[in-house]
């Protein structure tokens, strides 16, 4: 059927026809959850009141699916990133209190024009003087840790930092992650690509007024922590033991993928705007965990930790792909910390990818045919 049949309309508005629809998919994030996929896990093995964990949030759909069907929910994500647009949909702030901060945020811009002047060429490349100098105000002035209407304004920002031409406040370049600078600067210079004057202030405020415009979700009690997830969860099993937290009903996770994403590279231009360098730079765990005791010793560890805080006839639910250092280990860590409970495994086929980008790398980045889903009951 034709994207511009009536029916398809109707489809649009019906996926968009509530404050839940609107804020649940905030941010583009590589290797997310399907929103439908978390809510049909939730649904199906918890009911309203227990409590839902995600060790490796991402950008918190899991966590927001289960506050969404009032499940209390926690998270934990070592990514800034996924963090920021995680707390943004779970504690969005007021729409006039985000309209007064962009606002203030643009009589700021103006004493950023040095200092945007001053930035690498890339930034020159991919974002017109206006742009530059709006982005440098909300490095500096938006406390995103702390404060809900810096971190709702940011998670915006973050979104239409980068992406297709017109439809993002850069050049064209791909949304989902940002491309090596000086590849991206030989293939605007090669394409003749110029980088859009655009208003981010009118911009911004365009995109606001839709995401508001069925107001703001109602949601159970729920946050993504900001953490190295083994040493976060510790402190969260102090909680559930204090009664501080209930106990856990469903553990539902996608863990890293052993080998295909670099957050910390992946995402440097968007964690530039958070504060980091203005380069591509690896970390720890932001790495594509290529030595795979590593990779085991971490989901072993996050497993491990986690297993005090689950209610005994608590559901784990695991997804992962198929290649085979990915699944062995996944496999290995939770027969191990878990030998009490019946594992299935079910293979799920992955969507159809779209063509490759003309402006990316080689091309779309390569996915496994498949990936796998985990699911441990009690016996």
């Amino acid at each position: 059927m034709s994207q511009n049949t009536p029916e398809s309309h109707r489809s649009s508005r019906r996926r968009y026809d509530t404050a839940e629809r609107r804020w649940a998919g905030i941010g583009p994030y590589y290797a997310m959850f399907p929103t439908a996929f978390a809510d049909a896990v939730v649904r199906q093995y918890t009911r309203p009141g227990h409590h839902v964990l995600d060790p490796f949030a991402g950008r918190g759909t899991a966590v927001f699916s289960a506050a969404a069907q009032r499940r209390s929910a926690v998270g934990v994500e070592i990514n800034p990133l996924g963090y920021v647009y995680a707390n943004a949909k779970l504690h969005p702030a007021s729409y006039p209190s985000v309209m007064a901060k962009l606002a203030e945020l643009a009589a700021f811009a103006s004493r950023e024009r040095a200092a945007a002047d001053a930035l690498p060429p890339f930034f020159h490349a991919c974002f017109a003087p206006r742009v530059r100098a709006f982005l440098l105000a909300a490095r500096t002035r938006l406390n995103w840790r702390r404060n809900r209407t810096d971190r709702t304004l940011m998670a915006h920002i973050l979104i239409s930092l980068h992406g297709k031409a017109r439809k993002a406040l850069s050049n064209q370049m791909r949304q989902s992650t940002a491309m090596a600078p000086d590849y991206c600067l030989r293939w605007w210079a090669a394409q003749h690509c110029t980088p859009p004057d655009i208003d981010p202030v009118a911009f911004l405020a365009r995109r606001f007024a839709w995401r508001y415009a069925r107001g703001v979700p109602h949601l159970a009690k729920a946050h993504v922590f900001l953490h190295d997830s083994p040493r976060k969860l510790r402190g969260l099993t102090r909680d559930v033991h204090a009664g501080r937290l209930p106990k856990v009903n469903l553990l539902l996770t996608s863990p890293p993928y052993l080998g295909v994403t670099n957050y910390a590279a992946d995402q440097w231009l968007r964690l530039w705007l958070l504060g980091g360098p203005p380069r591509q730079i690896g970390t720890r765990y932001g790495g594509r965990f290529r030595r795979t005791a590593d990779y085991g010793r971490l989901l072993t560890r996050v497993f491990d930790r986690a297993r005090p805080m689950l209610a005994d006839d608590a559901t784990l639910y695991v997804r992962t792909d198929t290649r085979p250092a990915t699944l062995q280990h996944t496999r290995a860590a939770l027969l191990q910390i878990f030998p009490d409970k019946r594992l299935t495994e079910t293979a799920c086929p992955l969507p159809p990818q779209r063509h490759p980008k003309p402006y990316s790398r080689g091309g779309a980045p390569k996915q496994p045919a498949r990936e796998v889903d985990f699911i441990l009951q009690p016996r």
